[in-house]
């Protein structure tokens, strides 16, 4: 859960790296709209391996390669939710200081770490959390498919959490 954060300035989560891509582990989805390639990876495909993981979307840039990943968990209810919620709001501290308050509820920005943190509801009183991590050069990828297709990158993780854009 904790490696859902960026390690390092340059370093993606999950051992992977910002920018141009060689390989990739083979989806089991593919996505392609404008600018933009995603990767899905359900649980027990790597990089989606972790135990609360439920899946993991690479975001591949035509220009700038890989520059976002987005993380989702199992989906969870009452204290083992608030366990690991807690534990990644932890960590998002560790490595990039306190949040700010997100777009949506109970949802978090770390702008210095390009990540945010998202509630998803799914039912049943469960709910999965979602966090993103961008790379560095997200923000141009971002302004060339809006370019494109007339909204920005990140609706598509807001349409994925059912909420404004992160």
């Amino acid at each position: 859960m904790a490696s859902a954060c960026a390690a390092i300035a340059g370093e993606a989560p999950f051992g992977l790296a910002w920018g141009p891509v060689a390989t990739v582990p083979r989806p089991l989805k593919v996505d392609r709209e404008a600018n933009l390639t995603a990767l899905y990876y359900p649980r027990g495909w790597r990089p989606a391996v972790g135990s609360e993981t439920a899946e993991v979307v690479l975001v591949v840039c035509r220009e700038e390669g890989l520059q976002q990943v987005v993380w989702v968990g199992l989906p969870l209810a009452g204290e083992a939710f608030a366990r690991a919620r807690q534990a990644i709001h932890d960590e998002g501290v560790r490595r990039y200081g306190e949040p700010d308050p997100g777009p949506s509820p109970d949802s978090e920005v770390w702008p210095g770490g390009g990540a945010f943190l998202a509630i998803r509801e799914v039912g049943d009183g469960r709910r999965e959390l979602v966090m993103t991590t961008s790379g560095p050069g997200y923000a141009t990828c971002s302004t060339a498919h809006r370019a494109a297709t007339g909204h920005p990158a990140g609706a598509h993780v807001a349409d994925l959490i059912g909420h404004d854009d992160p």
